[in-house]
């Protein structure tokens, strides 16, 4: 009895340790996957997710080459950090499971934080205020306020803050959301709708880049922050990236580059 009590004790010892080995190194697994940064220097590259069909904040050029103010504030934050950016191109609407599922370890694509969005996802501080603004086409006297877009067709980028804005506006004839908001301006300058609704940087790009050709309402319909955005609890780049990010404001450089893509300093 005594030696089966030995060799029984012994097994329910042995799983014991076993079972704990094992939850040990799932913690500790889970404690990597958690600390991305880590990871991230070790590779020497940070992967950033975004649309690169957001001008001026990211888009292809004429020789499809990625720019906007984003694009260089991602390289910018990889030169703080010391590593590499890569850029991954994700379709706008499924951005933030992209990021969740860990296809890359953050998102900068003219994100803007809010409530619902920090249920699912980390931010970093504001790096430049964004709002949503209405663009008519020039000489359009019908919509000269925002009471002027009832029984009209407001376009916007599918799944944007601008998508819910649009929602919320009373009295439209019909709210139409497209997938890239470029398509939403190419209809707008045919005719096809009355209006597009998207972030002031961007309505601020459309004028520079068309002048005479569209027109933003003085009115906004909104004010929003735009941030980075991380997987949940990711606490250790997090903090990284937000050191680099008050870094870059205080030595001058964002200011730079929202005077290059905004035409004013944004950070005055």
């Amino acid at each position: 009895m005594k030696k089966i009590s030995a060799i029984v004790l012994s097994v329910v010892l042995g799983a014991s340790l076993f079972v704990g080995c094992g939850n040990s190194k799932s913690k500790e697994n889970d404690s990597k996957t958690v600390n991305s940064m880590e990871a991230i220097k070790k590779a020497g590259v940070i992967k950033i997710g975004l649309d690169d069909s957001y001008p001026p904040m990211e888009f292809r050029d004429e020789k499809n080459n990625l720019v906007g103010f984003d694009i260089e504030l991602a390289n910018q934050l990889g030169k703080e950090l010391g590593v590499k950016v890569e850029f991954v191109t994700t379709e706008w609407k499924g951005i933030l499971l992209a990021l969740q599922s860990g296809k890359f370890d953050a998102i900068i694509s003219g994100l803007s934080i809010t409530d619902e969005r920090k249920k699912s996802i980390d931010f970093s501080e504001p790096y430049v205020m964004g709002g949503q603004v209405i663009a008519v086409k020039k000489g359009n006297t019908s919509i000269k306020k925002l009471d002027d877009l009832k029984g009209k067709i407001l376009a916007c980028q599918m799944g944007s803050t601008g998508h819910k804005a649009a929602e919320k506006i009373q009295g439209l004839k019909q709210v139409k959301p497209y997938d890239k908001i470029t398509e939403a301006f190419t209809e707008l300058s045919i005719g096809r709708i009355d209006a597009v609704i998207m972030d002031a940087q961007v309505g601020g790009y459309y004028l520079s880049k068309n002048p005479g050709k569209f027109e933003v309402l003085k009115e906004k319909v909104s004010e929003e922050p735009m941030g980075i955005g991380f997987k949940k609890d990711n606490k250790e780049l997090k903090e990284a990236v937000q050191k680099a990010i008050n870094n870059l404001k205080t030595n001058g450089t964002l200011s730079k580059l929202s005077v290059k893509w905004f035409g004013f300093d944004a950070y005055k």
